[in-house]
């Protein structure tokens, strides 16, 4: 199944605002922000991820619900299994 995941801005980087470092029950990957260049992204932040790519910004209720959504589909470690796929260049996070 395809869901888009929660996870929360914890590093953005300034050089390019391409991209930006989330957490994902504790598993920390890179992914692009281009989609969402117009809105305004700071630290903290919850963002709806698909295939690396933040798809839209979420409330930190909406980022819970959408937790217990995948726990309740018994989705939460295929969940965490793609995002530890998340992989936009060689650098280490």
């Amino acid at each position: 199944m395809c869901l888009a995941i929660p996870g929360r801005i914890v590093e953005m980087f300034d050089d390019d605002h391409h991209y930006a470092v989330v957490d994902v029950s504790g598993v920390r990957r890179k992914i692009n922000i281009d989609l969402l260049k117009n809105e305004p992204l700071l630290l903290g932040d919850w963002v709806l991820i698909h295939v690396g790519f933040a798809m839209s910004k979420i409330s930190g209720e909406q980022a819970n619900e959408q937790l217990k959504l995948l726990s309740l589909l018994d989705e939460s470690d295929e969940a965490i299994d793609e995002v530890k796929g998340y992989q936009f260049d060689d650098e280490k996070i």
